[in-house]
């Protein structure tokens, strides 16, 4: 399954999605810090989703309420959902 999501709060301006079941096969963002994005994006790799979600769902950026690996783990819930 491929999803797509507009990420709320962050400098990167979307985020791509290819799942596996609950099985993160690749992630790529638009925009952002382009070293750590590309960090989150292959540290995601081949991680289970739900996993991934808590351990990054609360991550903080700076003084931001969110940050992009956070943003990573809506999008992942959003996508989980629409799979069921």
């Amino acid at each position: 399954m491929k999803y797509d999501f507009k990420p709320r709060g962050v400098c990167s301006r979307g985020i791509h999605i290819e799942l596996d079941g609950d099985t993160i096969r690749s992630v790529r963002f638009d925009g952002g810090c382009s070293g750590n994005t590309q960090g989150v994006a292959a540290l995601a790799a081949d991680m289970n989703a739900r996993e991934y979600i808590e351990r990054c769902k609360d991550i903080k950026c700076g003084f931001k309420n969110t940050s992009c690996p956070a943003q990573l783990a809506i999008a992942l819930e959003q996508a989980l959902a629409e799979q069921k």
